[in-house]
């Protein structure tokens, strides 16, 4: 809830990070830069707006954390190709950092179930040897083939 004062908003308050908020105005402001930089900026790629109806530009707190990216490295004396460049690595590590963490849930859950298969074989009856738990489909998930051969 609100403090008495209402100075200082709730998170439940806040729009989520990818909600397209704030005017060209509202953004320049924020990030300290002129509103014919953000349309340079623009133009160049480095930042793509949602558009109104209208084509007015609406910015989203997450524009707003990538436009002041490109104003600190573009300050450190970094060329606007190169800070092109470096925001390209940065979503390339984003990206491999997310289906590396993808892949270690598909292999925690393996490996779970590997050891219920070791688990159930060691204790189970002779009709359970042949019996494998069956994995949780997840969106992008590749099957695992176990081969038992036969006594």
């Amino acid at each position: 809830m609100n403090d008495p004062k209402g100075s200082r908003p709730e998170l439940a308050d806040l729009p989520p990070p990818e909600a397209a908020v704030y005017v060209i105005s509202v953004a320049a402001q924020l990030t300290g830069l002129h509103p014919q930089t953000l349309r340079t900026y623009e133009r160049m790629g480095l930042v793509a707006p949602s558009r109104t109806g209208g084509g007015g530009r609406r910015y989203s707190a997450r524009d707003i954390e990538q436009l002041r990216s490109v104003a600190q490295l573009s300050a450190a004396g970094i060329g606007l190709e190169g800070v092109r460049r470096i925001l390209e690595l940065q979503n390339q590590v984003a990206a491999l950092q997310q289906r590396n963490a993808e892949l270690g849930a598909e292999l925690a859950a393996v490996s779970q179930a590997l050891q219920q298969t070791l688990s159930a074989t060691r204790a189970g009856p002779p009709q359970r040897r042949n019996t494998l738990p069956v994995l949780p489909d997840s969106p992008g998930s590749q099957s695992v083939v176990v081969w038992r051969r036969s006594p």
